[in-house]
């Protein structure tokens, strides 16, 4: 308790300071190149490194889960000499939907970068937080997480090219051009491993969506949170559509990629994707209403999500100071699944603040 006190007292003594640093822009035009872009760009003020996910074990049972590291430059003590400077902080968030169990686990860490604690690595990706951990160990992934009453220890093998977002990897979030980040995308991941709820472990095999994401900007002026969505199909395709909201739930900006089954990628203008909320349930917890069954519609494809639960809140205060919904789906077309993902819901508890 001590410990987490500590940290809440850094982190709202970090956020209550002025950036001091000017911050590299995202600009049209720079490719994406790896194995460098797997990993962390510390120059720039935000990233993540976002895994969701499918998996069965030998009963059948299915899981969700969702592990996410971010890391976040503030701009201040940069100039310090002192190895304690702040001059990168560390969150992690994860959680595992058990559908049989009808529940929702999630947990969070934080923690200033240094000292090998808590490192996000420039060459590949790398990035922990202690015991938590995301790697890339050849060509595949590994987690690693041991949280309060469930753990995660599970490997994702590439089986498509990574997908860049936008144009090349250039993804736009606003009017401006300014307003962008660097994002690709690794649908289709293969799965394996184990999960443990309440001590009871199991062996689990299923399919994965990773998201890499770095950028400078703050939301769109007006923006006060957004709907994203992450799909694999069955037959091989996978969607990637978010937009933008206002406070009143007006679409400020969207965006939608879709590489269908025989590998053909099309990129989607913001009056090309429609976000259409079907069903809502409401968080007895925070009060927040989050659209748990959502359409989603591009030129050529219209899906139906709807939540495997739907009470699949996150309160991630401790770390990120926000509350918001994030969740595993399946995809429906005229009432036939045609594949799985994950839904993410922010800015319905409070306004989003990056």
């Amino acid at each position: 308790m001590i410990r987490r006190l500590l940290l809440a007292l850094l982190l709202a003594a970090v956020y209550t300071l002025a950036a001091a640093v000017d911050y590299p822009s995202v600009v049209a035009g720079r490719p994406l190149s790896f194995p460098r872009d797997y990993g962390s760009h510390p120059d720039f003020r935000n990233e993540w490194w976002y895994v969701t996910g499918w998996a069965k074990d030998a009963q059948g049972r299915d899981y969700g889960f969702q592990v996410t590291f971010f890391r976040h430059r503030p701009g201040v003590a940069e100039d310090s000499p002192s190895a304690f400077a702040p001059r990168q902080l560390l969150f992690a968030h994860v959680a595992l939907t058990d559908a049989a169990g009808g529940r929702l686990h999630h947990d969070q860490r934080a923690a200033r970068g240094g000292f090998g604690l808590a490192e996000a690595q420039r060459e590949d990706t790398a990035v922990w937080i202690g015991d938590w951990s995301l790697r890339r160990d050849g060509e595949t992934y590994r987690t690693r997480v041991e949280a309060g009453d469930f753990a995660l220890a599970l490997d994702f093998r590439p089986t498509q090219a990574p997908l860049p977002e936008g144009k090349g990897g250039y993804s736009r979030k606003g009017p401006l051009p300014r307003q962008a980040s660097y994002y690709y995308s690794l649908p289709h991941l293969a799965v394996s491993g184990r999960v443990a709820v309440a001590g009871q472990e199991r062996e689990v095999t299923g399919t994965a969506w990773l998201d890499h994401e770095w950028s400078s900007e703050g939301l769109a002026p007006g923006a006060v949170g957004w709907d994203w969505a992450g799909v694999n199909f069955k037959d091989g395709g996978a969607l990637m559509a978010f937009r933008l909201r206002d406070r009143k739930g007006a679409t400020v900006w969207s965006a939608a990629t879709w590489r269908d089954a025989g590998g053909k990628v099309r990129t989607f203008a913001p009056g090309d994707v429609v976000f259409t909320p079907r069903r809502r349930w409401h968080s007895p917890r925070s009060g927040a209403d989050y659209p748990v069954a959502m359409g989603i519609a591009v030129p050529g494809l219209k899906l139906e999500l709807e939540a495997l639960l739907d009470d699949q809140e996150i309160d991630g205060r401790r770390s990120t100071r926000a509350i918001y919904w994030e969740g595993a789906v399946r995809a429906l077309q005229a009432g036939v699944e045609v594949g799985v993902g994950y839904l993410e819901l922010t800015g319905y508890w409070q306004a989003l603040k990056l």
